[in-house]
C-alpha cells in the first residue's frame, strides 16, 4: 500500500512513442524542451465583449495571474489595447469608453483576430513551459480559476478556463477516479459468480479477498518499479482479477477435496501444494509467454500493460500458494472447533460408504457435463464440417482485419461528455483549431536575411497551396511588424531589431545563435484528416521542400505532438500483427519444451489462432477501431484462452492412459473437466465485464471484445478442440502403427535370412 502511493498518472506523448525513439528525441529534446509552450485558455463569451468594463475585468485578471509562479507570459485582449493605445498617445492603458475600444480592435484585424474572432468571444492565454510538470501544471490551473472569480467579470458573460493542459489534468482524474469504480464493479461480479458456480466448497467467496491481495500487491510493485498508471495499463486491474482467481479457485478446490480424501489437514495441504502448484505454475508461463510478446510493442503504455501483467499473475498466484491456502487452513481448524457450525460438518462425512458421488459436483455440474460430451459427439461426427467452417471463419475475420481502422486521437479515448473534452472542443469550434506541424531549423546565424526570407516564402507557399494548413507563424511577423512589413536585407539590421522585441516573445522562435521555429497550423487535423492524413501531410511538406530548398547550411526538422503520433500508426499496423506471431511462436515453443511432442505443443494453439482470426471479424462488425489498448488483443486471448486447451488435453491424455479409446478419452475428458473450465472461463468473462462499465470509451470497447473473445476461445475449446484433437492423435497413432509393422516386417525378414 505503500508501495502504491508512488504511483503516477501519465496521459501525454511519452505514453504513446519510446524515448530512445530518433523521432521522440527530435520532439523532446529539441522542441518540447526549447520552444514548446502549452496554454491555459481563458474563454470569454457574451453579447458584445468589445467593451470597456469586460476589458478592466480582463485586465485584473491578467495582473493576478503574471504573479503565478511557472506563468511565463499572458496574452489578452486587453494587454493588446494597451500596447496599440501606447503607440497612438503615448499612454500605456485602457481607453474608457466603449467607442475606443472597438475603435483600437475593428482598426487592427491582424492583432485582434486570432483572439477575438466575432463579437460574442474573446480569449485569453495563460502561456507555461512545454516541459511544465504535471504538479506544476494543476497548480497554475486553479491559479486561473481563482483569479477568474477574483477577477469580477460583468454577470452577463460565461467564462471558460479550458486548453489541453487543463484537459489533460481532467483526463487524469478521470483515469483516478474511475480505477476505483472498475475494481468495486469486477469485485462485485467475481462475488456474484463465484456464489453461482463456487457454491459447493466451505466459504466460496474466499478466492475474491486473496486476489484482491494480490491487486495491492500488483499496485506496490508498480509503484516501486515505477510504471506510470495509463489509460491503458489502469484497464489491467480487471483483467488480472479475472484471470488471478482461477488460481486461488484451484488451490481452495484441491484443498478441500484432499481434506475430504486424506482426512488429514497437514497432509491435504501438502498434497494441494504438490500437486496443484506445479499444475497452476505450467499454466501460469503459458499465458506469461502470450502476454511477453508485448514488450515487441514500442508503445510504451503497451509495454508497461505487459509489465503489469505478468507482475499481476505472478503476484495473484503468490497470493493464492501461500495467503490463501493458509487462510483456508485456519478457517478449517476454527469449524473444527466452533460447535455451533454444523453446516460445515456436511464435507466430512465419518461414513466412507456415503462418499457414492463425486464430490463437489451438482446437479449444474453434471448438466453441464453432459451437454459438452453431447456437443464432442457432435462435432467429431462431422468433423470435416465444423472444422473447415471454423478455419473459413478464421480466414475472412483476419481479411476483414485488414480493414479495421486505427485511432490514436486521445480525445476519442475518453468520456465525451467530460466537461472538459466538452469545452475544449467548444473553443476548437469557436477558434478552428490548434493543432500544429513545427519545423526546427538549425542556421549558422539566425539573423541572416536569406533564412528569413526563405521562410517568409516557405510560410507563403504551405499555406497557399495546401488547404489543411491555415497560417503560419515565426519570428518573420515579429520582424516584418517593427520594420515597417518587410525583412531587413542585413544581418546587422536584424540583429537591431532582435533587440527590441521582448524576450517572451522571440523565445518563442529563437534559440541561441543557431536555431528557429516555423509553426503551420493545421486547425483540427487530429479530428478531420486523422493521423493518417498527417503523415501525408508531412510527406508533402518535405517534398516541397526538396524544389524549394533551404539556403546553404540550412538543416529542417519537422517534429511536433502530431508527427510523433505517426510513429503510433506503425506501432499499431505492423507492431500488432509481429506482437501476435511471437505470442504465438512464445505459446508453441513453451509447450513444446513442456511436453516434448509437437502434437501437443499444437493442439492448444491452433484453436487459439482461429480465435484471433474470428476477434479481427467481431471488431470489423461491431465498428470498433484498433487502439493501443485493442491492439493487444492477440496476445491476450493467447494468454488466456490457451488455458482451456491445455486443461482439456492434460485431462484427454490422462483417459488415455489409463486404457480407453481416443473417442472415450475425449468424451470423459468434455464431461468430467468441461464444467471446471465454464466456471473457470466464467469468473474470467465476468472479471472482464467490469471494463464494460468504464466511463473511458476505449476502455469499454477494448471489454466488450474481450468478453466475446473470452466466450469464442471457450467455444474453440468446446467445439474445435476435440475434433481437432482426436485427427491428430489418430493421425499419429496410425503413423506410429505403420512404422511399427514396417519394424516387426523388416524383422522377420532378417530372421528368415539368418534361417536361411
Amino acid at each position: 500500500m505503500q508501495g502504491a502511493q508512488l504511483i503516477e498518472m501519465k496521459s501525454g506523448t511519452e505514453t504513446f512513442v519510446g524515448k530512445d525513439s530518433p523521432l521522440y528525441q527530435d520532439y523532446d529534446h529539441l522542441y518540447q524542451s526549447i520552444f514548446q509552450t502549452q496554454s491555459i485558455v481563458v474563454m470569454v463569451e457574451g453579447n458584445e465583449v468589445k467593451n470597456a468594463d469586460l476589458m478592466e475585468a480582463v485586465d485584473r485578471l491578467e495582473h493576478q495571474l503574471r504573479a503565478t509562479n511557472g506563468v511565463i507570459e499572458t496574452t489578452s485582449p486587453a494587454s493588446l489595447i494597451k500596447t496599440v493605445n501606447y503607440q497612438m498617445t503615448g499612454r500605456y492603458e485602457l481607453p474608457e469608453t466603449d467607442e475606443e475600444i472597438k475603435a483600437i480592435i475593428d482598426g487592427n484585424p491582424d492583432i485582434f483576430s486570432q483572439i477575438i474572432p466575432d463579437n460574442t468571444h474573446m480569449l485569453i492565454s495563460v502561456v507555461m513551459a512545454g516541459s511544465a510538470s504535471d504538479k506544476t501544471q494543476e497548480d497554475i490551473l486553479t491559479a486561473t480559476e481563482d483569479a477568474v472569480s477574483f477577477a469580477e467579470f460583468p454577470p452577463s458573460y460565461n467564462i471558460i478556463v479550458t486548453g489541453d493542459p487543463a484537459f489533460s489534468i481532467s483526463m487524469n482524474y478521470e483515469m483516478n477516479s474511475s480505477m476505483g469504480i472498475l475494481l468495486g464493479l469486477s469485485a462485485i461480479f467475481m462475488l456474484i459468480v463465484l456464489l453461482i458456480v463456487f457454491k459447493h466448497v466451505r466459504w466460496c467467496i474466499l478466492p475474491l479477498p486473496v486476489v484482491l491481495l494480490g491487486i495491492v500487491y500488483t499496485f506496490g510493485a508498480m509503484g516501486y518499479i515505477g510504471i506510470s498508471m495509463s489509460m491503458v495499463t489502469m484497464s489491467a486491474f480487471p483483467i488480472l482479477i479475472g484471470v488471478g482467481i482461477d488460481y486461488a479457485i484451484q488451490f481452495h478446490n484441491r484443498l478441500e477435496e484432499e481434506m475430504v480424501d486424506k482426512g488429514n489437514k497437514s497432509r491435504a495441504v501438502i498434497e494441494t501444494i504438490k500437486h496443484t502448484g506445479p499444475a497452476v505454475l505450467i499454466a501460469l508461463v503459458m499465458t506469461a509467454l502470450g502476454f511477453f510478446s508485448l514488450f515487441t510493442s514500442t508503445v510504451p503504455m503497451i509495454q508497461d500493460f505487459g509489465k503489469l501483467l505478468l507482475i499481476g499473475i505472478a503476484m495473484c498466484y503468490l497470493a493464492s500458494i501461500f495467503v490463501g491456502v493458509v487462510i483456508l487452513s485456519i478457517f478449517d481448524s476454527y469449524s473444527d472447533r466452533n460447535p455451533l457450525n454444523k453446516i460445515t460438518k456436511k464435507i466430512k462425512p465419518s461414513n466412507p460408504e456415503k462418499k457414492k458421488k463425486p464430490e463437489g459436483e451438482s446437479e449444474s455440474d453434471r448438466l453441464i457435463g453432459k451437454v459438452l460430451q453431447k456437443t464432442t459427439i457432435l462435432t467429431i461426427k462431422y468433423d470435416v464440417i465444423v472444422l473447415g467452417i471454423a478455419c473459413l471463419l478464421c480466414f475472412g475475420g483476419l481479411y476483414l482485419d485488414q480493414s479495421v481502422p486505427i485511432q490514436t486521437d486521445v480525445q476519442t479515448f475518453v468520456p465525451q461528455d467530460m466537461p472538459a473534452l466538452v469545452d475544449l472542443s467548444h473553443m476548437g469550434d469557436v477558434m478552428g483549431g490548434t493543432d500544429e506541424l513545427n519545423l526546427i531549423i538549425k542556421v549558422e546565424d539566425t539573423a541572416s536575411p536569406d533564412v528569413l526570407k526563405w521562410i517568409e516564402q516557405f510560410s507563403e507557399h504551405g499555406v497557399a497551396s495546401n488547404s489543411h494548413i491555415y497560417s503560419a507563424s515565426s519570428i518573420v511577423d515579429l520582424v516584418k511588424e517593427y520594420n515597417g512589413g518587410v525583412i531587413p536585407d542585413t544581418s546587422q539590421e536584424i540583429e537591431n531589431i532582435y533587440s527590441e522585441i521582448p524576450e517572451a516573445q522571440k523565445d518563442r522562435y529563437i534559440y541561441g545563435k543557431n536555431m528557429l521555429l516555423l509553426n503551420f497550423n493545421i486547425g483540427n487535423a487530429v479530428a478531420d484528416i486523422k493521423v493518417t492524413g498527417i503523415k501525408e501531410l508531412t510527406n508533402i511538406v518535405e517534398e516541397d521542400m526538396q524544389w524549394m530548398p533551404a539556403p546553404p547550411g540550412t538543416a529542417v526538422t519537422i517534429t511536433g505532438n502530431n508527427v510523433v503520433f505517426i510513429e503510433v500508426i506503425t506501432a499499431l499496423t505492423s507492431g500488432r500483427v509481429a506482437m501476435t506471431f511471437l505470442g504465438l511462436v512464445l505459446v508453441l515453443i513453451g509447450l513444446f519444451v513442456v511436453y516434448r511432442d509437437w502434437v501437443k505443443a499444437l493442439v492448444p494453439v491452433i484453436p487459439m489462432v482461429i480465435v484471433i482470426g474470428w476477434s479481427g471479424g467481431v471488431m470489423s462488425l461491431l465498428n470498433i477501431s484498433y487502439t493501443p489498448l485493442t491492439a493487444t488483443l492477440g496476445a491476450l486471448i493467447l494468454g488466456v484462452g490457451s488455458e482451456y486447451a491445455i486443461l482439456m488435453m492434460e485431462r484427454y491424455f490422462e483417459e488415455k492412459d489409463k486404457g480407453l479409446h481416443p473417442m472415450e478419452a475425449i468424451n470423459m475428458a468434455s464431461s468430467k473437466i468441461g464444467s471446471a473450465i465454464v466456471a473457470s472461463g466464467a469468473t474470467t468473462v465476468f472479471g472482464f465485464m467490469a471494463l464494460l462499465a468504464s466511463p473511458f470509451p476505449m476502455i469499454s470497447d477494448f471489454g466488450m471484445v474481450t468478453v466475446i473473445d473470452i466466450v469464442l476461445a471457450l467455444l474453440a475449446t468446446f467445439v474445435v478442440f476435440p475434433p481437432l484433437m482426436i485427427l491428430l492423435d489418430t493421425w499419429r497413432d496410425k503413423r506410429k502403427g505403420s512404422k511399427a509393422a514396417e519394424k516387426q516386417t523388416e524383422i522377420k525378414k532378417q530372421i528368415q535370412g539368418a534361417e536361411i
